[in-house]
């Protein structure tokens, strides 16, 4: 691997030298990683970014981290194309809401020897791949990650409201709603049946109220008219299917699929979805508007274009930059009905 420069991306590295160099470069596990690498290699697993970037350079290899994503697509305000490339070589940690029995929580925690650190009085983070599950009390806590707690803080839910969670996946702002005001009336779909039964078993293990729930395509304007008939809600939690951009430190290998194509398909998708099932919010009712991608076609330009599609109006909206706390990013906005 001497002699010539090497791009990474070309095929003059074999398949198996390029496994070694992403091991490298995104190899925060030494335990697991150490092994596979060249032994001058090993101690620069505990380098920065650059520094391993720089050692790689000095192997012949070419490494140019602004290779990683489309120099076009435009990122979101709140943070960096340079940061969020950066962030794609650090596993992010895990996350947990803690329900109940903290302090239960955080002596088995010690007493099985798990790093953790408060990052709210109730979101803890852990080592990634952490086996919790083994430890600690199921109904005490729900993995969930920090940013996606975050979005809490723009529900606001009120006593006895009726609330409708459009793309609900298996339930994770679902049951962050009902823990905050258990009282909420709350309706739920997808078009996925697994995923709603997951969601139903969510809801038993934490011993709340199965929501009504519906399988269906809220892109479809009829499925809705069906389904929801003449219903009205004071919140509709709109979390829609994104390219997950701001969660592709977990999965960096996601970069290598989408392209600027897919990008603009899921733009269209989210538009119609937010845009359909605004026609059930009460007046003064709320739309929270929820992507996990840190991409501006996915979050403001679509916000801009339900805004001028429909008479809500935008109360706030925000990138939720996790970096910094080694967290996923998402987008937020909240759109009121006059």
């Amino acid at each position: 691997m001497h002699g010539k420069k090497q791009g990474i991306w070309d095929g003059e590295i074999d398949f198996e030298d390029k496994v070694k160099v992403c091991l490298l470069l995104c190899g925060a596990q030494e335990k697991l990683t150490k092994p596979f690498l060249p032994e001058n290699w090993t101690p620069y697993l505990q380098k920065s970014v650059d520094e391993r970037i720089a050692f790689l350079k000095g192997q012949s290899i070419e490494f140019s981290i602004d290779d990683l994503f489309y120099s076009s697509v435009e990122f979101s305000d709140g943070i960096s194309r340079k940061d969020w490339l950066y962030s794609m070589l650090t596993q992010p940690k895990l996350f947990i809401r803690i329900r109940k029995g903290k302090e239960k929580i955080t002596e088995l925690l010690e007493k099985n020897q798990i790093d953790y650190e408060f990052v709210t009085d109730n979101c803890m983070a852990l080592p990634n791949g952490a086996a919790i599950d083994k430890i600690l009390p199921p109904t005490d806590y729900v993995v969930q990650d920090a940013s996606s707690q975050q979005t809490g803080n723009y529900f606001k839910p009120q006593q006895h409201e009726k609330w409708y969670d459009c793309c609900a996946g298996a339930g994770g702002k679902s049951l962050l709603l009902k823990d905050m005001e258990p009282s909420v009336q709350l309706t739920v779909s997808d078009k996925r049946e697994s995923i709603l039964h997951n969601l139903k078993k969510r809801f038993a293990q934490y011993n709340h109220v199965t929501p009504i729930s519906y399988i269906m395509d809220v892109a479809d304007k009829g499925q809705l008219k069906k389904h929801i008939g003449n219903m009205k809600f004071d919140g509709i939690i709109c979390d829609v299917p994104c390219s997950g951009s701001g969660t592709w430190a977990r999965t960096p290998e996601q970069l290598y699929f989408p392209d600027t194509a897919a990008i603009d398909d899921f733009s269209s998708l989210q538009q119609r979805i937010a845009v359909n099932v605004s026609d059930y919010l009460k007046s003064s009712g709320r739309l929270i508007y929820i992507t996990c991608s840190v991409l501006k076609e996915e979050n403001e330009n679509n916000v801009t274009r339900i805004l001028n599609e429909t008479d809500l109006q935008l109360e706030e909206q925000k990138l939720i930059n996790g970096i910094e706390q080694a967290a996923d990013s998402m987008f937020i906005a909240v759109l009121k009905k006059p």
